[in-house]
């Protein structure tokens, strides 16, 4: 079967969690508030866990997309394992809300920056099968695909679970440099894809 139907639910997806993540920001502002502008600067973990989670649902999208565009069709193992990814980055808002809630308070944060953690190390798991599932042998591939771009994309997306990894085992000693490793990925991961496409462009 074509892909087309599975590119738009993926798409659904991804819209709604990013959507989702700044329900939980506005959560955060209680609507009797005596001094809202104190209170607007208070907030600000829910401003950064926003926008480092937001990044890092527009980057998998990113991913997902250069992902299909060397697909050539779908069965259900692979229908199955983009339905297990696509579970996880609709979750992404619920461990967001945690960070935001619990990353300056100390009590919480370490569980919250696990369950963030683990959120992104099981969407990583899961991105990197559906992939695998897809290009070895070429099972599921384009008949023009470009091999050294597969290769590019296999190298790029194997950095991403050793390095959530450490990052959710380092949140156990301290969240707060946990945090910061999750934001510090994304940025590496906007870096990367930038200069891989600028590669892929001119090569």
């Amino acid at each position: 079967m074509n892909t087309n139907r599975l590119e738009t639910f993926a798409d659904g997806v991804f819209a709604i969690a990013a959507t989702l993540l700044i329900l939980n920001v506005d959560a955060q502002v209680a609507e009797d508030v005596s001094d809202l502008g104190g209170q607007l600067l208070r907030i600000w973990p829910s401003y950064a866990a926003y926008a480092v989670t937001f990044f890092t649902i527009g980057i998998v999208w990113v991913n997902h997309h250069t992902v299909m565009s060397q697909i050539d069709r779908a069965d259900r193992v692979f229908l199955f394992l983009n339905i297990g990814f696509l579970m996880f980055v609709a979750f992404a808002p619920f461990p967001t809300r945690l960070i935001a809630e619990h990353i300056i308070r100390g009590e919480g944060a370490r569980a919250a920056t696990l369950t963030y953690g683990i959120t992104l190390v099981l969407m990583a798991v899961l991105f990197n099968a559906l992939w695998l599932y897809a290009s070895v042998g070429a099972r599921l591939l384009r008949p023009d695909h470009d091999p050294s771009v597969v290769k590019g994309i296999t190298r790029s997306y194997r950095l991403g679970l050793p390095m959530y990894l450490a990052a959710t085992l380092i949140s156990i000693v301290s969240p707060t440099v946990g945090a910061i490793l999750f934001a510090a990925i994304a940025a590496l991961y906007i870096l990367e894809s930038s200069l891989f496409g600028r590669t892929k462009q001119s090569g």
